[in-house]
C-alpha cells in the first residue's frame, strides 16, 4: 500500500497524515482498534501484521467521503454537522461496517435544524451491536454523551430493536418525591458472597448507605453459615438495627438471603413453609404496615439445566402461590435475583442463550405464568419499556466492561400498588459482585 493511499485514508478518518509509512500504518491501526468495540474484539489485536494492509486496502476501496465530517473533540463537546447532502464513508473491516457519522450527537444538529426547520437524522447503527455508537439518544429523553468509563451507557445488544436505548441512571433516575410525601426506599442486591464483599478493598457498606439513604436493604446469595451471622450483623451498617437472615442447611457457603431495615417490621417469616424448598435459605419475608416485602433468591436451573424441571414445576408455582396468599391481606413487593431474563431486551445475546439457564423458553413462560399473569408488575420494565438495563455480568470475557449482561434482578409488586411506584432503578456503578444493586421508591 502506498504512502499516498495511507495519507488519504488517515485524512478520511480525520487523523493528521504525518510521519513515515510505519507511523502512518500504526496511526490507522490505532484508530480502527478504537472505533471497533473498545476491546478490539473485531480487529483481533494480535493478528499477523500482513492482515492490517488487507484491512486498510478494503477500507480504501470503499466510497470516499464527499465532505469530511468533523470528529467530536471530547464527550462534552459536539462537532457541528452542516445540513447538506453528504455521503458518509463506511469503514469496512472483516465484513462489518462502522458508520463514521455514528459518532456525532444530535445536539448541534438541533441548533442548525431550528434554522432550517428540519432535523438531520443520525445514521443508524449497522451490523453487529458489538460496534457501538459513542452517543445514545431517544425520543423524550435527555441525551448526554456516553462516558466510556461508564460501560452501562453503551447500548450493547446482539439484536437491538428500533427505539431501544441504554439505561443511564445519571439521566433516567427520578428525583425523590416532593417534600411531605411519605415513601419508602428499598435496595436489593445479590452480593455473591457477603464476607468477600465486605473484605473488598474500596467497598464500604456505610458509604452505600450514605449515598442511597435506603430504608431497607435486601440481600441474596450471602453464602453465610448460621455461625457467621452475628459477627456480620455487628459490622455491617450502623443505624439499621433490624436484620433477618436465613442460611442454607444443606450446603455450607451456599445461597442465603437477608433483609436489613431501619424500620422495624411487624413480623418476619423464613422460607415458603414447604420443607422441600426451605433448606437452602432462599426466602425472607418481612411484614410492614402497608405491604409484605420478600427477599428471594430463585434457584438457578444449573449446568445442563439439571434443575429446570424442579424450578418450573415446583419452585416457581410454590412461590407464586405463597405471594398470592400473602396478597389477600396486603400488597406484596417481591425482590431479588429471580434468575430469569424475561424478554429479549433483558439479555445481551438472546439467540446464543436459548438453552442457557435463565433464558430458556420454559423459565420465561414460567415467569409469566406464575408472576406476571397473576397480577404482579415488573416495575423496571413498566417504567422503562424501551430501555436496555442489565443487573448481572459474568466474570468471563470482560462482560461488564462491554456491558454484555443480563437483567436477572427484579422488583415485582402487586398490581394494586404498581401506580404508587415512583422509581424503579438500577445501580450499575456499584461493583463488588457479578450483580449490581437495584432500587425501588414506593409512595405510601
Amino acid at each position: 500500500m502506498t504512502i499516498q493511499q495511507l495519507r488519504t485514508a488517515l485524512r478520511t478518518a480525520g487523523i493528521p497524515p504525518k510521519g513515515l509509512k510505519r507511523e502512518l500504518v500504526s496511526a490507522l491501526q490505532s484508530y480502527l482498534a478504537k472505533e471497533i468495540d473498545g476491546e478490539s474484539s473485531l480487529l483481533a489485536d494480535k493478528q499477523d501484521p500482513s492482515n492490517s494492509d488487507k484491512r486498510i486496502s478494503m477500507m480504501m476501496e470503499t466510497k470516499s467521503v464527499e465532505d469530511q465530517v468533523q470528529d467530536a473533540n471530547s464527550f462534552s463537546k459536539v462537532s457541528e454537522v452542516q445540513q447538506s447532502r453528504r455521503t458518509v464513508k463506511q469503514l469496512q473491516i472483516k465484513g462489518k461496517t462502522v458508520d463514521v457519522n455514528a459518532k456525532i450527537v444530535a445536539t448541534e444538529q438541533k441548533k442548525s435544524a431550528c434554522a432550517s426547520g428540519r432535523m438531520t437524522s443520525l445514521t443508524k447503527k449497522k451490523a453487529s451491536s458489538d460496534v457501538d455508537s459513542k452517543y445514545v439518544s431517544a425520543k423524550n429523553r435527555v441525551t448526554l454523551p456516553v462516558n466510556q468509563s461508564e460501560s452501562w451507557t453503551i447500548l450493547a445488544h446482539k439484536k437491538p430493536q428500533k427505539g431501544w436505548i441504554a439505561y443511564n441512571p445519571r439521566t433516567m433516575r427520578r428525583s425523590l418525591p416532593i417534600e411531605n410525601t411519605k415513601f419508602v426506599k428499598i435496595l436489593s442486591w445479590n452480593v455473591n458472597g457477603l464476607r468477600a464483599l465486605l473484605k473488598l478493598e474500596g467497598f464500604s457498606a456505610m458509604e452505600l448507605a450514605k449515598q442511597e439513604n435506603f430504608d431497607v436493604l435486601c440481600l441474596q446469595e450471602t453464602k453465610l453459615q448460621e455461625k457467621d451471622v452475628e459477627s456480620i450483623k455487628q459490622s455491617l451498617i450502623e443505624g439499621y438495627e433490624n436484620s433477618f437472615w436465613t442460611c442454607s442447611n444443606t450446603r455450607l457457603g451456599y445461597s442465603g438471603t437477608a433483609i436489613i431495615s431501619r424500620i422495624k417490621p411487624l413480623a418476619v417469616r423464613y422460607g415458603l413453609g414447604i420443607s422441600d424448598h426451605d433448606s437452602e435459605g432462599r426466602v425472607v419475608t418481612a411484614e410492614f404496615d402497608s405491604f409484605y416485602l420478600l427477599s428471594v433468591y430463585v434457584p438457578n436451573s444449573g449446568d445442563g439445566l439439571r434443575r429446570l424441571a424442579y424450578r418450573i414445576t415446583e419452585w416457581d408455582p410454590s412461590l407464586g402461590n405463597y405471594i398470592k396468599e400473602l396478597e389477600k391481606s396486603k400488597p406484596v413487593i417481591l425482590t431479588g435475583d429471580l434468575n430469569c431474563a424475561h424478554e429479549e431486551i433483558d439479555i445481551y445475546n438472546p439467540a446464543g442463550n436459548r438453552r442457557s439457564a435463565g433464558f430458556t423458553i420454559e423459565e420465561r413462560q414460567s415467569f409469566s405464568t406464575n408472576f406476571l399473569s397473576r397480577g404482579f408488575v415488573d416495575t423496571f420494565r413498566k417504567q422503562n419499556p424501551d430501555v436496555v438495563g442489565y443487573t448481572y455480568w459474568g466474570y468471563r470475557h470482560g462482560a461488564r466492561k462491554g456491558n454484555k449482561g443480563w437483567r436477572l434482578d427484579y422488583f415485582l409488586v402487586s398490581e394494586a400498588i404498581a401506580d404508587d411506584v415512583h422509581d424503579s432503578f438500577i445501580l450499575p456503578d456499584v461493583i463488588g459482585s457479578d450483580h449490581c444493586p437495584i432500587g425501588l421508591v414506593l409512595k405510601l
